[in-house]
């Protein structure tokens, strides 16, 4: 098994490093025939405009461009999982190469622009980003057909408890690529009879919701015969996850402390809301004006919408979103979320909720200092009693600032069960940092363009999961 992962990784990171050298190879070939000639012009002053800058570089200066180059791209396709090779499906990956493309070229076009003094030429920017891009999507099939043909998806035991399985066999089912639940075996039947089965022929064990008495020595025999394990965690792991080790004595000890963002964290914290803020409300008022005129012309409602949400200590606001539904759509006084296809959203709202237009006014909020640009998701009053009344642990959200997107935003979806949601919102609650706050901004960015994050809920979909 040990053997299978080392080879695996090996693959991985080759193909991943081809596929890094020949976008930085694109950037090199236009480096040299376009913008270093540019860049070495001697300057010549054209009715005051300067034309190059007369630099001149060496063999060490070239590396250095391209490495930087190289550097930036390794960056941002990690961040964005460019290089998730069969862990992503081939789109997945495409699409998150696009981001790290577009932003490692918009960082190196000024960077040559201040090389030059000056704004160089803008189309040979664009071209190598379209060059790079139709490299992207053929590396990004290649090297998944290649991965799976050398290692075919995993035959999974599903080892399941009290609650239905449903759920995550469906979940499962989403990667059919990667995963194949080949058989499942409840608790039930017999611990002696979980531990026989777990010795089959299999690739990894799925610990599904099973009780603690028994989750425990499971893990353990597992662990113990080297059997790769995955364990859906609860509550209780999330936030010991988030602990702190501590080594008093000559036992480990783990600190879980009540939560509180350090002063110059949320000093800085405040800092980038206002920051970002400020910069988006004025690049997309062009978008809100016009978003605006449109709803107002198509029914004569009104353009915002504010509804009552909780955020930090369950403090009330008043959040403001573009309408995207019926001005009756709560005329019976019944708080409910959206649901999928949904009758009350209109023509113009299903388009600017599927763009994340909707959310813009909401700048205005973080502005004002309601809620913070990254963090949970404000709820309604009403909703977070029903949720309270199932799942008592929703309180725990409630520790920090609400945010316009957050990790539950990233790594989850719009239907996403609440339950689900919560454990994400607490993983970032307990592993909070300033870093953790960039990366899902730049990560905002590309969920804002993928389709499933905007779905409401399903109809028959429960408020809650009560596994915990």
């Amino acid at each position: 098994m040990k053997q299978r992962e080392s080879k695996k990784r090996i693959l991985v990171l080759l193909l991943g490093f081809i596929g890094l050298c020949m976008q930085t190879a694109v950037y090199a070939w236009f480096w040299f025939k376009v913008y270093y000639p540019e860049v070495s012009r001697p300057r010549i002053s054209v009715d005051g405009y300067a034309l190059g800058n007369g630099l001149k570089l060496y063999f060490r200066g070239h590396l250095l461009i391209l490495a930087i180059y190289f550097i930036l791209l390794l960056f941002f396709s990690n961040t964005y999982g460019g290089l998730k090779i069969g862990y992503l499906r081939p789109m997945d990956v495409f699409f998150s190469q696009i981001f790290a493309l577009f932003m490692v070229n918009f960082i190196s076009y000024f960077q040559i622009s201040l090389l030059n003094n000056w704004l160089v030429q803008v189309p040979p920017i664009f071209v190598i980003f379209l060059f790079q891009l139709l490299i992207a999507f053929v590396w990004a099939y290649i090297t998944n057909a290649i991965y799976m043909h050398i290692f075919p998806p995993r035959e999974l035991l599903l080892v399941s408890g009290v609650y239905p399985v449903d759920d995550i066999v469906t979940k499962f089912n989403t990667r059919k690529d990667k995963y194949h639940i080949a058989k499942k075996i409840n608790i039930s039947e017999g611990i002696d009879a979980v531990y026989k089965e777990c010795l089959g022929k299999y690739d990894g064990v799925v610990i599904w919701d099973v009780p603690s008495q028994f989750r425990n020595g499971l893990v353990k025999y597992c662990y113990g015969r080297n059997i790769r394990i995955y364990v859906m965690p609860k509550i209780t792991d999330v936030l010991l996850k988030g602990s702190s080790q501590l080594h008093l004595f000559d036992t480990p000890v783990l600190l879980l402390r009540e939560y509180s963002i350090k002063i110059e964290q949320r000093a800085i914290k405040r800092l980038f809301d206002i920051l970002i803020s400020l910069i988006l409300i004025i690049l997309t008022s062009p978008i809100m004006l016009v978003t605006a005129i449109v709803i107002k012309c198509y029914d004569k409602g009104p353009v915002l919408y504010k509804q009552i949400r909780c955020t930090k200590d369950m403090k009330e606001f008043k959040i403001m979103k573009f309408r995207s539904m019926r001005v009756d759509a709560e005329k019976d006084g019944v708080a409910r979320l959206a649901a999928k296809n949904d009758s009350r959203i209109t023509p113009v709202g299903k388009f600017i909720r599927s763009c994340r237009i909707d959310e813009l006014p909401q700048l205005f909020n973080i502005l004002a200092g309601d809620m913070s640009f990254i963090g949970p998701r404000p709820e309604r009053p009403e909703i977070i009693k029903q949720y309270l009344e199932e799942m008592p642990e929703f309180a725990f959200r409630m520790k920090v600032k609400a945010g316009l997107a957050g990790y539950a935003q990233v790594y989850g979806k719009y239907n996403t069960t609440p339950y689900d949601k919560l454990k994400l919102d607490l993983t970032y609650i307990e592993n909070y940092s300033i870093w953790l706050d960039i990366k899902l901004m730049l990560l905002t960015v590309k969920i804002l363009f993928t389709p499933d994050s905007t779905e409401g809920v399903e109809e028959n979909q429960t408020t809650a999961q009560k596994n915990s």
